[in-house]
């Protein structure tokens, strides 16, 4: 039986808390998942609330591009951004955890030619796309010093 890509995909019911876990064991580990998680490239993204001005870190998936990161504001595909892609909009200085790595990080959305270069990097970006009306963002998290 083939995987229908168009379903969104399982979430589990307590979302908070799995990523309170998954934070809570990537930080451990210094990004060595286990489980399900295992395997893939994920980091740590800390950003500041755009209203609330507090910090809030938040699980996703990467993709390296030289010595940036790229990711996308898919949210699974949710109609609207996801809260941590509205936060760089309003301050696009964020903190990175890959691995062991804490990087500051300065994020920009792309557009045109680069978007569709770096979003290609992304493989699930053309699946996360069917499942929202929205544009999907492309976004570059470059290193400050």
């Amino acid at each position: 039986m083939s995987e229908d890509k168009s379903q969104k995909p399982q979430m589990p019911q307590d979302m908070k808390a799995f990523n309170r876990k998954l934070i809570e064991e990537f930080r451990a580990s210094h990004g060595q998942l286990s489980g399900p998680m295992a395997g893939r490239q994920l980091m740590l993204l800390t950003t500041r609330g755009a209203r609330s001005g507090k910090e809030h870190t938040v699980v996703i998936g990467y993709r390296p591009d030289g010595d940036m990161y790229v990711v996308i504001a898919s949210d699974n595909g949710a109609a609207d951004d996801p809260d941590w892609y509205r936060n760089l909009l309003k301050d696009p200085v964020a903190t990175a955890e890959v691995g062991p790595k804490k990087v500051k990080v300065r994020a920009r959305t792309t557009s045109g030619g680069e978007s569709e270069r770096l979003g290609a990097l992304v493989e699930y970006l053309p699946d996360q796309q069917k499942l929202t009306q929205r544009h999907i963002p492309v976004v570059v998290l470059e290193a400050v010093s």
